[in-house]
């Protein structure tokens, strides 16, 4: 149980860190794709504000300092998350996606679970679902 006046626990998720092995191809990426302005940005990173949460896109050369003594592994060992973005329209959003040069992995499509969704990668591997 938090203190008084302390953060609730567990809070939201403030910034999720991803890494990059060509971090301007990325950043490029996410500029026009989601079109997205950078927050911040030094020569190892580049930050997009999702709502409230921050993507921090971290060169691949940087992560070992963040998460030693774990490994850091390659786009090629597999795919390991998805990130959803809630849309209002799965097609249309996916058609304006497409048109900023974002290439479909799948969908769109109606899942089982009663969600219509549509998946993309950006150039680092990461997984991007939009769905409704």
């Amino acid at each position: 149980m938090p203190a008084p006046n302390a953060r609730e626990w567990p809070g939201p998720i403030a910034t999720i860190t991803l890494f990059a092995e060509d971090l301007e191809a990325t950043r490029a990426f996410y500029r026009e794709v989601f079109g997205l302005p950078v927050v911040f940005e030094d020569p190892d990173s580049a930050v997009f504000r999702f709502g409230s949460m921050l993507v921090n896109l971290l060169r691949i050369s940087a992560a070992p300092e963040l998460v030693s003594p774990a490994p850091v592994a390659s786009p090629a060992a597999g795919v390991r998350s998805v990130f959803t973005l809630e849309v209002d329209d799965v097609d249309a959003t996916w058609a304006e996606l497409a048109r900023r040069g974002a290439q479909l992995l799948n969908g769109p499509l109606d899942r089982p679970w009663g969600v219509r969704t549509a998946s993309f990668r950006d150039p680092a591997g990461h997984i991007w679902e939009i769905a409704h």
